[in-house]
């Protein structure tokens, strides 16, 4: 991910600030790490993180710009945790799961996320405002699958027991670990946000976008007017995101394009591992469509709103008097 650094022309340096003279809440959004509150983990590292700032962080641009990505690095692989590990283990039972295994794989891979899910909530590296979020993703995820496999979109090829209809059960966790993602880096970055839609809004769209997953099939397909819609709505949208001590922006509509591309790739990764399979995939492998990305970007759009329901948008503002960038703790929607 980059960004415009959120320092304005003009304004102080914000990358060795005066703590002294700056306003308390930027320094308190300079020396707290919202992700050391959140995860007990990173609080137990931060003396060794803080070390390597030390030695490498200030000493010349090029250094500096090195030890931000390895943090980056760091932070969006924390934020893939879920996800990360449900790739490796369609991966794995992939190649080296038993065919003829009194477990079928499919109920296999069901109880592994469970067990995973249970074993990150009890060494506190999820919290539970993660796991209602993955909840409620399972269950969207999980009724839009029951439809569109009755339709024919996609097929699970392999027998399984814990199923309803043509689902797997373990399928609701591939959706449950975009949540888990957004509602990890939100956090793990600090997002802040101007011109912000209002929550009523953007539930609205993502409303009207979940809807016509299912009505396209019947009636014409809506999908364009829902670009437009999106593009309209959040068109003025910058979300402010920390990956060290100042905050960066870029375009929020540019997020969601990048992300939906990430997921596009680990959708490739589940049918090259046959955990499902498209029309075009029946006789071998092929890449999943790039017209797919299209239907990601507005997924998209629905799992950040799900996720802003918890994680509420936090209106960024500068402070005029010091030309420093501070946050406003208002929430966006509440006003």
């Amino acid at each position: 991910m980059s960004g415009s650094s959120a320092s304005g022309p003009g304004s102080p340096a914000v990358d060795q600030p005066v703590m002294g003279s700056a306003p308390a809440a930027y320094r308190e959004a300079v020396t707290a790490d919202p992700a050391a509150r959140d995860w007990p983990l990173i609080a137990q590292l931060e003396d060794w993180e803080t070390g390597l700032a030390q030695r490498w962080a200030g000493r010349s641009r090029v250094r500096t710009a090195l030890y931000e990505f390895f943090r980056f690095g760091v932070k969006q692989a924390w934020a893939c945790l879920f996800g990360g590990l449900m790739c490796a283990l369609l991966l794995t039972t992939h190649w080296w799961y038993p065919p003829d295994a009194a477990l079928a794989r499919y109920d296999f891979l069901t109880l592994a996320a469970l067990g995973i899910q249970a074993v990150l909530l009890m060494l506190r590296m999820e919290t539970w405002a993660e796991a209602r979020v993955i909840l409620m993703f399972h269950v969207v995820g999980t009724i839009m699958e029951l439809f569109k496999t009755s339709v024919g979109s996609w097929i699970y090829p392999e027998a399984s027991v814990l199923r309803l209809g043509g689902v797997p059960l373990f399928t609701g966790f591939m959706y449950a670990a975009v949540g888990s993602y957004l509602a990890r880096v939100w956090r793990l970055f600090d997002f802040q946000f101007t011109s912000h839609p209002p929550l009523a809004a953007t539930l609205l769209l993502s409303a009207l976008i979940y809807a016509n997953f299912f009505t396209h099939h019947y009636i014409v397909d809506l999908r364009v007017v829902l670009f437009a819609l999106t593009g309209m709505l959040f068109a003025r949208t910058w979300v402010y995101y920390r990956i060290w001590r100042v905050h960066r922006r870029m375009p929020l509509l540019v997020g969601f394009g990048l992300v939906a591309l990430f997921i596009w790739f680990a959708e490739n990764i589940g049918t090259f591992a046959r955990a499902w399979s498209y029309p075009n995939q029946q006789h071998g492998w092929d890449w999943v469509s790039p017209a797919k990305l299209g239907s990601w970007f507005l997924l998209m759009i629905i799992s950040y709103v799900m996720v802003s329901i918890v994680n509420r948008p936090v209106r960024y503002r500068c402070s005029g008097r010091t030309g420093l960038h501070i946050a406003s703790w208002q929430k966006i929607g509440d006003n």
